[in-house]
């Protein structure tokens, strides 16, 4: 379980977090929903312990992550994978050892055979043939080195799942794609998650409940249909904002 309690943070000037409530149960699947730069990784980044906040708590399976010491910290963020928004591979790498590297058991990750034979299950679970593996990252596309992210993520056998606007950038259809891996992933794999994301029809796709961060604060929590049903005009005003961005885009497209 997940607890944020009464976080705040500011840089310099900017306050970021303004006494945040955040709580993600085991097993549910929750989207951070927001505007661009409103400080959705910001949260997400003190889950894992890599910001700490000005005040408040942050509690992840009953440790209070700020406190933590380098190695209960390190135990910590074993049981939690990362994706990264701009996917994070390193070029110099294929895409075996990309993968390879979110293997948290050093035992594990000397041992070749078992890496081989992990490796090939995560190409698996996002729908990538092993032949990838060879592959460099700059010879895939968007779409495929988003997937081959989540699967570094998933690599070491994670409890939770931090996405970081896993579909931002990508086209429609390859959107759709990774919403879809989402909604699997909690299926198959049992992990609890976290989607940052400033897209309200993928968050309400993928999501058992949805976050709304505005004005550095948490405006509305609930379902779909909840959040949809929200008298806030700050929700709304979010909503329909990108309700035209979409009617736009498919605008373009035609």
């Amino acid at each position: 379980m997940i607890e944020l309690k009464q976080i705040s943070k500011r840089f310099v000037d900017n306050v970021v977090l303004d006494g945040v409530d955040f709580t993600v149960n085991e097993g549910e699947t929750v989207a951070l929903l927001g505007p661009s730069g409103v400080g959705k990784s910001v949260l997400l980044k003190h889950i894992i312990g890599l910001i700490k906040p000005d005040s408040g708590e942050v509690w992840v399976d009953g440790q209070l992550v700020p406190l933590l010491k380098r190695q209960e910290l390190s135990e910590l963020r074993s049981r939690i994978g990362y994706v990264f928004q701009n996917g994070a591979l390193f070029d110099s790498m294929d895409v075996f050892e990309n993968i390879r590297l979110g293997i948290t058991n050093e035992t594990q990750y000397a041992d070749k055979a078992y890496c081989i034979q992990r490796v090939k299950e995560c190409l698996r679970l996002v729908n990538l043939q092993p032949e990838v593996g060879r592959k460099l990252p700059s010879e895939l596309s968007g779409g495929m080195r988003k997937r081959v992210g989540i699967a570094r993520a998933i690599a070491g056998k994670p409890v939770y799942l931090l996405y970081d606007e896993p579909t931002s950038g990508l086209d429609p259809v390859n959107a759709d794609v990774i919403d879809s891996l989402i909604e699997r992933l909690q299926q198959e794999i049992g992990v609890t998650s976290v989607v940052v994301t400033h897209d309200v029809r993928g968050a309400f796709r993928v999501a058992d409940r949805i976050a709304l961060l505005q004005q550095a604060k948490i405006r509305a929590v609930g379902t779909a249909e909840e959040i949809v049903a929200s008298k806030d005009p700050a929700v709304q005003q979010f909503l329909e904002r990108d309700l035209e961005g979409a009617l736009l885009q498919a605008n373009e497209e035609r």
